[in-house]
């Protein structure tokens, strides 16, 4: 199995709001970085929209070690809610609705695909990866006019 890694970030001005998020790709020597926006979402659906647009990308199994900043995205397997989530038909300890099921569900199955070993970061501090993620991010923002 080829052995990636990949950085994501999401950022989102106001929540909600326009969003942009940005992932870098590295296997070898190659490196891709890839960014994206939408006028009205929230910065959790960016954070996972990067995770997955990133993943997409992969055209065979492979071997991923994916970094991120977002709590949200790494603890949902770090900490195995996703395991309890769909146990309990996308129902939440509080007893709602998983948000974003659709984004997770899309997610999960690309984790079904590749090897995914999921790696907290501590974000806008001195991770070149992670800032330069969240710049791409930032400038999706910027590009949605």
């Amino acid at each position: 199995m080829d052995k990636v890694t990949i950085y994501t970030d999401g950022a989102c001005s106001g929540n909600p709001g326009p969003g942009g998020w940005g992932s870098i790709l590295m296997s070898g020597a190659k490196q891709k970085e890839i960014s994206g926006g939408k006028k009205d979402t929230t910065n959790n659906i960016m954070e996972l929209t990067a995770v997955i647009e990133a993943l997409k990308l992969l055209k065979r199994p492979c071997e991923v070690d994916l970094y991120s900043d977002s709590a949200y995205v790494v603890n949902a397997f770090l900490q195995n809610w996703i395991s309890g989530w769909i146990k309990n038909n996308w129902i939440n300890s509080s007893k709602e609705e998983v948000k974003n099921k659709e984004l997770w569900q899309e997610l999960v199955e690309l984790t079904k695909t590749h090897s995914v070993t999921f790696h907290k970061v501590k974000g806008h501090s001195d991770n070149e990866y992670n800032n330069r993620c969240d710049e791409l991010a930032r400038n999706a923002i910027k590009n949605l006019a």
